[in-house]
């Protein structure tokens, strides 16, 4: 897949264990996808539909999540150090084990 592609449809795809570290994905169509153990490092999400998707055990250090939609999505064990949430819709996401560590935009 390409690392550049934002406002792209990718809704439902399996990009489980993919390499995406710094791909550009502002604003893509990423709902019900499979992200599980993706290395997503330093990604731009930003603005992206996320709701639904598994990112169980993902690598997202230093990614840009501002105002995605993250209804629903499975965030368990996700690595999430450094990460912006900044304005991200997370109702109904699992965030257990996940690491947030310097995490920006979560309510304390």
């Amino acid at each position: 897949m390409a690392r550049d592609c934002p406002g792209c449809n990718l809704a439902g795809t399996n990009l489980k264990k993919a390499d995406l570290v710094g791909a550009r994905l502002q604003g893509a169509n990423l709902a019900g996808a499979d992200l599980s153990m993706a290395n997503l490092r330093r990604a731009d999400l930003q603005g992206a539909n996320l709701s639904g998707a598994d990112l169980s055990y993902a690598n997202l250090p230093g990614a840009d999540l501002r105002n995605c939609n993250l209804r629903n999505a499975n965030l368990k064990g996700a690595n999430l150090i450094q990460a912006d949430l900044t304005g991200a819709d997370l109702q109904g996401a699992n965030l257990d084990e996940a690491l947030l560590e310097g995490t920006r935009g979560l309510a304390q």
